[in-house]
């Protein structure tokens, strides 16, 4: 193989961006609840079924990277950094390139229906929604606030698909569902609000992504104490519903958040590339520290909390609404 066909090979390698697959950790909490809940769901058969089920979701979401890179290329080359990107620099051979988006989808589906039929759809659901984020005349990655909240219901499906490889008896809770998608929210208007502050002239960063014609780093801020209260108020929903020892792992939670909020402000920071998050020593502390933690609260049962959070206040009772008799 000469070295111009090395270099394609190696483009479209890169495109796949497979060393983003660290965003599967994201599927963890769906394999963890469940089972916290039912252990005996836990066997050799469920080993092979998860292994099948991130090899699944690392396809379709490769495939959603690459359409994301051929389609974004001609922006990317007036970002200072992405413009390095093998599709900004021309090393990608465009009709390949869609044969590798749809072929890495069809992979990824043919081994999500061996693992369950809701598991396929929610993998389906996971592609269809790069589409949208992607592809015009839709591509709500242009449009302010739906540009985070699209790119962001990735975080619930990647549960989804974690709960689904598990089992498909269970029902996943509604409030955990908006929690972690609300969460996602925070850590990609952070991501929006770090790149606009590291490029700092709007009209340069308007011609790289065209949210940021309408963005400022103060409504950015504004939408990302919305989504770390509206999170917060779910995940709260859930832990009283369903695990109250949770509760005591919320302060690591806020901690890790708190942290997170402060590398957004850095120069160069790797919020904006969150698969290099990793070389943040303290933010890795805190992450791993409250995953532990949330983990060990699972399976621990601490009845006096029960009695701790104990309503104090009477109950009101709610008489029915009786029609009125006419005369």
């Amino acid at each position: 193989m000469n070295t111009k066909w090395k270099s394609v090979v190696k483009a479209h390698l890169a495109i796949a961006r497979l060393d983003h697959s660290i965003k599967n950790l994201f599927v963890l909490p769906g394999v963890i609840v469940p089972l916290s809940v039912c252990p005996s769901l836990f066997n050799s058969q469920l080993i092979f079924k998860l292994v099948l089920a991130f090899i699944s979701i690392t396809l379709v979401a490769c495939s959603n990277y690459v359409i994301n890179e051929v389609l974004d290329a001609p922006f990317d080359r007036l970002h200072p950094v992405k413009r390095n990107r093998p599709a900004a620099c021309g090393l990608v051979h465009i009709g390949a390139a869609y044969a590798q988006w749809l072929l890495m989808f069809a992979a990824g589906m043919a081994i999500s229906l061996q693992v369950s039929r809701p598991f396929a759809l929610t993998a389906l659901a996971l592609w269809l929604m790069g589409c949208l984020y992607n592809f015009p005349p839709v591509r709500t990655k242009d449009v302010p606030y739906l540009d985070v909240l699209t790119e962001s219901i990735n975080n619930p499906l990647r549960m989804l698909l974690g709960w689904y490889a598990v089992t498909t008896v269970l029902v996943p809770p509604v409030s955990l569902l908006i929690a972690y998608w609300m969460i996602g929210c925070y850590f990609m208007a952070l991501k929006r609000f770090s790149e606009l502050h590291e490029i700092g002239d709007r009209a340069t960063a308007a011609s790289y992504r065209a949210s940021f014609k309408y963005y400022t780093r103060e409504n950015l801020l504004v939408s990302v104490m919305f989504y770390a209260a509206t999170g917060m108020l779910f995940l709260g929903a859930f832990i009283i519903r369903y695990r109250m020892e949770l509760i005591l792992g919320f302060p690591l939670v806020t901690l890790t958040m708190a942290i997170y909020l402060k590398l957004a402000f850095k120069s160069g920071s790797a919020v904006q590339n969150p698969e290099k998050l990793y070389r943040e020593p303290l933010l890795m502390i805190s992450f791993v520290t409250t995953a532990l933690v949330m983990c060990l609260l699972l399976v621990i049962r601490i009845p006096q909390l029960e009695g701790f959070f104990m309503p104090t206040l009477p109950q009101v009772q709610v008489l029915p609404i009786l029609p009125q008799t006419y005369r």
